[in-house]
């Protein structure tokens, strides 16, 4: 029996198959939180079209690209740059969306994603818009759907900022960070006891001490703490005592707006507060200094070598005056020795050691010989009697006196589990000596 052998040039050539790569994406997570949502949907009707395809070999591939809940703005979404990884390492043929603003809304995001396609031999089809982008045709028809893909994005992101400006001048709540005092519910701002406290007591602890720097303490040490559960620090201080939302305002580039919200502080605490900003940080802390003398401003050390400032906070209208360590004003390290001294207790232990060393014999002898380098017929017994009569008048004098004297006599104190240690000014003391009264022997010739 004789077979007739074909010639091979007429049989059909082989089809390589080709691997398809379907990618979907959706913009907002409301969108996938249904059982069947828009990504199943996609992929249903791209699937579909693969197998219409089988004549011409086409395959899926068994990984899916899924981006649910982003925009299709930007090109940073994971489900796209893991298909571009594999499409780098030849793993895929063809890539397939529904619809093309499902790969890009942006014409030139797009045309980077098409010529990466080209260098890689990709092509991309589009199931519901018929076109092939090996073709200048398919080319131009690509760019005229993506042009009108970008202007109803653009169109989109404008509607919903028109809608935001509009909700927040009628002063409903529109989303964002919650601020602290505050809950959500309904989609409404709520007060929320007792974090309201909290931002009460920022506000009025800022118009008793006029600085955040002396205020951090005082936080701290009434248990204090921000939204997130940390420490309040300047920068904290400073974002909330700006935000309007706190005097019932509704707040939308830079412009206020009357809030559907409860006011947690009054109109006139914050008006207080705002005043009390618009002054230099200097200007408020010398203002500061003059309402609250300290005796020991600058003078006093802890053991560990770190200045204790003075603060203070009023509290049903009565002033308790405090030396905070300066590792706990800056927000440092909790390891100071001593965080927080009553001002009263220890100006008048360091006082009554003052009063105490200046009768002391060297002490007497040390300001004695400072005095004559100014009056060398000075007397050891004037000198003493001099700084004597410093005992009686101190209870008379005003606080800021008492302040300047005792820059005159005293150099550094440094306190400890022992007590304080004070080191004094001698050319202070034989100053002093000269204020009260003492004179060299030239003078009292004259006299």
């Amino acid at each position: 029996m004789n077979r007739r052998v074909r010639d091979p040039a007429t049989l059909p050539a082989t089809v390589q198959k080709r691997r398809c790569a379907v990618y979907t994406r959706v913009s907002t997570d409301e969108q996938t939180s249904q059982e069947y949502n828009s990504l199943h949907a996609q992929r249903d009707a791209s699937e579909a079209f693969v197998a219409s395809q089988r004549a011409e070999e086409w395959m899926l591939v068994p990984d899916h690209y899924d981006d649910g809940g982003i925009s299709g703005a930007t090109l940073e979404r994971p489900a796209l740059q893991r298909l571009l990884r594999d499409i780098g390492a030849g793993r895929v043929d063809i890539v397939i969306c529904y619809k093309i603003d499902r790969l890009s809304r942006s014409l030139m995001d797009f045309s980077r994603l098409i010529e990466v396609f080209d260098a890689n031999n990709v092509t991309f089809v589009s199931v519901t818009q018929s076109f092939s982008t090996t073709t200048s045709m398919g080319r131009l028809t690509l760019n005229i759907l993506l042009s009108f893909a970008q202007f109803e994005r653009e169109v989109i992101g404008e509607r919903v900022q028109d809608k935001i400006a509009a909700s927040r001048a009628r002063g409903i709540w529109m989303g964002g960070p919650v601020p602290l005092g505050y809950r959500v519910e309904n989609r409404k701002l709520l007060i929320d006891e007792p974090n309201a406290d909290t931002v009460r007591r920022v506000f009025e602890g800022f118009v008793e001490t006029r600085s955040a720097t002396r205020l951090i303490p005082i936080l701290q040490a009434e248990g204090h703490v921000t939204k997130t559960g940390r420490p309040f620090d300047k920068g904290s201080i400073a974002r909330l005592l700006g935000n309007p939302v706190y005097v019932g305002e509704a707040l939308h580039k830079g412009k206020s707006f009357p809030g559907e919200h409860d006011a947690i502080i009054t109109r006139d605490l914050w008006n207080r507060v705002q005043a009390i900003m618009q002054e230099g940080p200097r200007s408020r802390g010398g203002n500061a200094r003059a309402q609250t003398p300290a005796l020991l401003r600058g003078l006093l050390f802890g053991s560990d070598g770190r200045a204790m400032t003075p603060t203070h906070t009023r509290k049903k209208g009565r002033l308790y005056r405090y030396y905070a360590s300066q590792a706990v004003l800056k927000g440092g390290p909790n390891d100071a020795p001593f965080r927080r001294l009553p001002a009263g207790e220890i100006e008048g232990l360091v006082m009554e050691q003052v009063r105490a060393l200046l009768r002391q014999p060297e002490i007497v002898v040390g300001t004695w010989r400072a005095a004559q380098a100014e009056a060398p017929d000075v007397t050891e017994a004037e000198v003493r009697d001099a700084l004597n009569r410093l005992d009686p008048l101190w209870d008379e004098l005003f606080p800021a006196e008492q302040e300047r004297i005792v820059r005159l006599l005293v150099a550094r104190v440094t306190i400890s589990d022992a007590g304080a240690e004070i080191k004094l000014n001698l050319e202070g003391l034989a100053g002093m000596a000269r204020e009260l009264g003492v004179t060299g022997g030239d003078e009292r010739r004259a006299a």
